[in-house]
């Protein structure tokens, strides 16, 4: 996770290092605590086994604190996901359309199936089909958001030129990184590196975009 698990115990004078009741009050050490241990829990214990309480405690915190910000444990939760969400599933500009898309579709893959922040992120998922309010918090909070970053390559080399501006953006989106979902939530097959690298392949060909590399490589023989 992005958060630096050992470098925020470290930061600040002696007196904060540690957390008892709310004499620390909205300091962003207490909140970082907090999210790093509602996440632990939450892949120890799993969603049913997460309590503000163990949140509390497992962050050295007073229950109080925790309220100050929160008012369930699924807030909590899904602060962390967003957290690490933004962090993670930015995608890189190496100023070519196929490294960009590559990198980020790998990145989503291990961040949906191999962190915490994937572990949470189901979890979360799952709660939303109860509470539908939840899922709307959820669908505004990451959902909205992730698709503006997903877009990013995509406006990035409509700019450079080497992308149509027409193409219609929602939908190719949508193939790129709906089947990387599709595996998670609901299929036991890999997504790995093969799997994403066909995907963009696949956009590739259909948006009739140049693979920079490649063209690189073709040029240098």
């Amino acid at each position: 996770m992005g958060r630096g698990r050992t470098a925020a115990a470290a930061v600040g004078p002696p007196p904060a290092a540690r957390h008892h009741g709310n004499r620390h009050g909205r300091s962003e050490q207490a909140r970082q605590a907090v999210l790093e241990a509602a996440d632990d829990l939450l892949v120890e214990k799993g969603f049913t086994g997460v309590t503000i309480e163990g949140i509390a405690a497992r962050a050295g915190v007073a229950k109080q604190t925790v309220y100050r910000w929160w008012k369930t444990k699924t807030d909590v939760l899904l602060d962390a996901f967003l957290q690490d969400a933004a962090e993670a599933l930015t995608p890189p500009d190496h100023g070519d359309l196929a490294q960009d898309l590559r990198a980020h579709l790998r990145q989503l893959a291990l961040f949906l199936t191999r962190s915490d922040a994937g572990a949470v992120f189901k979890a979360l998922i799952g709660h939303a089909q109860h509470d539908p309010a939840f899922a709307a918090a959820l669908r505004s909070g990451y959902l909205d958001e992730q698709r503006r970053r997903d877009r990013l390559p995509l406006e990035r080399a409509v700019a450079r030129g080497q992308l149509a501006a027409g193409l219609d953006m929602a939908a190719e989106i949508d193939q790129l990184v709906g089947p990387v979902y599709h595996r998670v939530l609901m299929a036991a097959e890999p997504v790995d590196q093969e799997f994403t690298d066909r995907l963009v392949a696949a956009f590739l060909r259909r948006a009739d975009v140049v693979d920079l590399a490649d063209a690189g490589e073709a040029g240098s023989r």
